[in-house]
């Protein structure tokens, strides 16, 4: 106790979205949490976005997955991708701070507490070799890793390859997304037997249209998957 507290003493406990002093590590202060975005109530039960009206339990679905056929069972999401949520998208995307893998893990565990059975196993979107190359980590995949260890689950990190480079999707209209997406993820041959016949959850940071986590999807179900489910750390969210 007495070397927690010369850490805490050296290190106190910051905000990891604005570095302000908190009680806890890995948390949020007060501000931040209140300018955070954070999904709850009635939401779609395929991606998790959120829902006008109450939650009664029913299965109800927004209008975007309604239109588009998901390879996948059920979908959630932590925050909406606008404000504090989507700044620590971006920093643990592309800011190297791989260290917020650690509390967006807690909150996507959360979100799926009944999900992760004895025959289920996370799996991460994959990232290009290059694009890997260039960042260094993919922050699914830490996210993956994170959420198993909290939830005591089987992870494979390597379970689908990119083999296809495809161009950046930011700014991509939804059709051009699923269209650039097409045939670029595929399963791993070596990894086959990890996936076969399992509850597969797979794990990305955000999601926008789906494309991406529609192409990982039915990955996952040609090689040979019993089913798939989605979390994600954050959500486009329109008006958000």
């Amino acid at each position: 106790m007495r070397l927690q507290s010369v850490i805490r003493a050296i290190y106190p406990a910051q905000c990891v979205a604005c570095d302000a002093p908190t009680e806890d590590d890995f948390g949020l202060c007060a501000a931040c949490w209140r300018e955070t975005q954070f999904i709850g109530g009635l939401v779609c039960d395929s991606c998790g976005v959120p829902l006008p009206g109450e939650d009664h339990g029913e299965t109800v679905q927004c209008d975007d997955c309604m239109t588009i056929a998901r390879p996948w069972d059920r979908g959630r999401t932590v925050l909406a991708y606008s404000g504090v949520g989507r700044r620590l998208v971006l920093a643990l995307k592309h800011g190297d701070r791989t260290e917020l893998a650690r509390p967006a893990a807690r909150w996507m565990a959360q979100k799926i507490p009944d999900w992760a059975g004895i025959d289920t196993v996370f799996v991460p979107v994959p990232l290009h070799w290059l694009r890997l190359l260039r960042r260094r980590y993919n922050q699914s995949a830490l996210l993956a890793q994170e959420i198993a260890k909290v939830m005591n689950t089987p992870v494979c990190v390597d379970a689908l390859l990119r083999p296809k480079r495809t161009a950046t999707l930011q700014g991509h209209s939804r059709d051009a997304r699923f269209f650039e997406l097409a045939g670029a993820i595929l399963p791993n041959p070596k990894r086959l037997a990890q996936i076969a016949d399992k509850h597969v959850i797979l794990v990305d940071d955000v999601m926008t249209s789906g494309a991406t986590l529609a192409a990982s999807a039915e990955a996952a179900m040609a090689g040979g998957a019993r089913n798939v489910s989605i979390v994600t750390l954050a959500r486009v969210v329109k008006d958000a």
